[in-house]
């Protein structure tokens, strides 16, 4: 058996896999939020935690059922060892440790070696594991939305999400290699004039301004308050509505309905922006095998990401116009994209060990 985990921002997925050579479905899987949590070694104890005995008289048909379907799910025992466990965090790593960007956590895979009671323990960074997870997707679990031509060559992700994620596939000839990256925490670079504003409005409230700071859901919410504040276009209704729920989501279900405007142009803003970073990460590695979308926002805006906007922005590179117009973006729609590359590698370790 090995373990997997995706550690974002805002949510883990955890799952226990019997994965010897090629991709299988987890035999158990769970998601846990972090904000319930003090530690991730509180999630994990909770995920190894066999399930608690039920008293069938006191029980309901349901809650009986359910009990018995817990039951069978399988536990990690001295019967059913664990072969090796891998984590993607999102963070960088050093030396097998991450002090999370976006979370107050700490993770240390050599501890987590007496946790787990193997020591074939590793962490990744979390779109690095999403890397490795893009080798492992079936066809359709991911959709073009830009060129067609598909070569061997380097991959290059792009993931923005509660942060934004940046990793590379580079193809060697024969294989690909997985490489780390915290790319998204690069400076910020305008292409148009509204760009320009934006960064000088942000520059106000940072001291430096990432990529991050508008690819990201509080970056969309950046955008729209940038626009709130200059063009004085926020309506009272949507105004009032914002502090009822989660802003990024209600500003991208808004602009993807059409109304209100600023919605409309903040999604607009968001998606040109990503363009051109992923054009960007397309010239840097020469991107002949693609360049693949991830994170939790793209697939809840990939109509968006379907028009001629993103296409234009992403092949808005001068001379180099043409050579991008060839290779293809991919939008990942699998949501366990990271968790099933976090598996292969442990799998990968387990077989190795």
């Amino acid at each position: 058996m090995i373990v997997a985990g995706d550690i974002g921002g805002t949510k883990t997925y955890l799952g226990l896999f019997d994965w010897q050579e090629t991709r299988v479905a987890p035999i158990r899987e769970e998601k846990f939020w972090n904000a319930d949590f003090e530690s991730f070694e509180e999630i994990l104890e909770e995920f190894l935690q066999p399930p608690a005995p039920t008293d069938e008289g006191d029980e309901k048909a349901e809650d009986t059922e359910s009990a018995e379907s817990d039951e069978e799910k399988p536990q990690i025992s001295p019967t059913m060892p664990l072969r090796a466990a891998c984590f993607g965090v999102a963070g960088p790593i050093v030396d097998n440790r991450c002090r999370a960007t976006n979370l107050p956590w700490t993770i240390d895979g050599h501890a987590l070696t007496d946790t787990l009671n193997t020591s074939c323990v590793r962490l990744l960074n979390d779109v690095e594991a999403m890397a490795y997870g893009v080798l492992v997707l079936e066809p359709e679990e991911t959709e073009v939305v830009h060129g067609e031509r598909q070569e061997d060559g380097t991959k290059v992700l792009i993931a923005p999400g509660t942060g934004l994620g940046e990793a590379v596939l580079y193809w060697d000839g024969e294989r690909y290699h997985a490489l780390p990256s915290e790319g998204g925490h690069a400076s910020f670079a305008p292409t148009t004039d509204l760009e320009i504003d934006l960064l000088r409005y942000l520059r106000t409230s940072f001291l430096h301004v990432s990529f991050e700071r508008v690819l990201s859901g509080n970056g969309l919410h950046g955008i729209y308050q940038f626009l709130r504040d200059t063009r004085k276009n926020e309506p009272t209704w949507f105004a009032e509505r914002l502090p009822t729920g989660d802003p990024p989501a209600l500003i991208a279900e808004a602009g993807l309905a059409g109304k209100p405007e600023i919605c409309v142009q903040a999604l607009d803003v968001f998606v040109s922006v990503l363009a051109g970073e992923a054009g960007n990460c397309a010239l840097k590695t020469l991107a002949r095998g693609g360049v693949y979308l991830g994170g939790g926002i793209s697939p809840k805006i990939i109509d968006k990401l379907r028009d001629q906007r993103f296409s234009q922005a992403f092949i808005s590179k001068g001379r180099y116009k043409r050579l991008l117009s060839f290779i293809p973006v991919h939008v990942i729609m699998n949501d366990k994209a990271a968790l099933l590359g976090a598996a292969s590698v442990a799998a990968r370790m387990g077989a190795d060990s």
